[in-house]
C-alpha cells in the first residue's frame, strides 16, 4: 500500500482529497521542496499503473504550516469546475479549527476585517477600516473546546483572504498555536501551526451531488485532548449526498 493511502479522505474518477500535514506543500515554490502534489501523482503512478505525465489539477491552496483538505482534481472537466467554485464560492463551505492561546470577547461571533497584502514579508494585516489595496474579510467563529492554556475555536470562512484566519485572529487578540509570524510566543516542534482545514462542503463537480468532507487533525497532545472533546478521536468521514 502506498503510503499516502491512510490520508486519502475521498477519491473517484475525478476528484482525490488528502489530509495535509503540517509542513507539506500543496505544489512547488521557490523552495524547490518536494510537494504533496508530487506524493499525489506518485501515489497514481503506483497505485493504477499510469506512466508518462500524470494530469493532476490545483483548484485551491492551503498555507504550509497548516494542515488539513486539500482537494486535487483528476480531469480538467473537473478542474475547471473546481476552479469557479473556489472563485465564487458559491455553494461552498468551508470550516476550520484554530487553537488560541487566549479567547475573542466573545465566545462566538462574525468578525469583519480589512486585510492588506505584505508580498515582500509575505504576511497580512487585518484593520477594522479600509485602506489602499485592502480587501474586505469575514468569517464567523465559535469556542467548542477548552484546555487549562488552551481553545479550540470553529472557524467558519466565508472569503478567502491572505492568511486570513491567522491575520483576523491577531487582530482580535487571539494567536495560534506555533504561528510566530502571527504572534504566537513560540514555535511548535515540527514547523507548522496549529490551524487545520476541519470539513469542506460543495456541489461534485461532474456527478452534481453534495460532497461534504471531515478530516481529523494530526495527532499531538493538544490535538489529541481537544479534538476528543468535539468528536471521535481519529474520526475521518465522506458523505455524498443527492440534492
Amino acid at each position: 500500500m502506498h503510503k499516502l493511502a491512510s490520508r486519502i479522505l475521498f477519491e473517484d474518477n475525478h476528484l482525490i482529497i488528502i489530509n495535509k500535514l503540517p509542513g507539506e506543500l500543496v505544489q512547488g515554490d521557490k523552495t524547490g521542496d518536494a510537494t504533496l502534489a508530487d506524493e499525489v501523482q506518485d501515489y497514481l503512478r503506483v497505485t493504477y499503473g499510469k506512466t508518462g505525465n500524470i494530469y493532476l489539477g490545483i483548484p485551491h491552496r492551503i498555507d504550509r504550516p497548516t494542515s488539513g483538505i486539500v482537494v486535487y482534481a483528476k480531469t480538467e472537466k473537473a478542474l475547471v469546475r473546481l476552479n469557479a467554485m473556489f472563485r465564487s464560492d458559491d455553494d461552498m463551505t468551508k470550516t476550520y479549527w484554530a487553537v488560541v492561546d487566549r479567547l475573542p470577547s466573545m465566545d462566538e461571533g462574525l468578525v469583519v476585517h480589512y486585510l492588506t497584502r505584505d508580498s515582500v514579508k509575505n504576511k497580512s494585516a487585518a484593520t477594522a477600516h479600509e485602506r489602499k489595496n485592502s480587501q474586505k474579510a469575514s468569517m464567523t467563529y465559535r469556542t467548542v473546546a477548552a484546555s487549562k492554556s488552551f481553545f479550540l475555536l470553529e472557524i467558519g470562512l466565508l472569503t478567502g483572504r491572505h492568511h486570513q484566519i491567522r491575520a483576523q485572529l491577531a487582530a482580535m487578540g487571539s494567536h495560534i498555536k506555533g504561528d510566530l509570524k502571527y504572534g504566537s510566543p513560540r514555535s511548535n516542534e515540527d514547523g507548522g501551526i496549529h490551524l487545520h482545514a476541519r470539513e469542506i462542503s460543495f456541489i461534485h463537480p461532474v456527478k452534481k451531488q453534495r460532497l461534504t468532507i471531515v478530516a481529523p487533525p494530526p495527532r499531538d497532545v493538544v490535538w489529541d485532548y481537544l479534538a476528543s472533546v468535539v468528536s471521535e478521536p481519529g474520526e475521518a468521514t465522506w458523505r455524498l449526498q443527492d440534492i
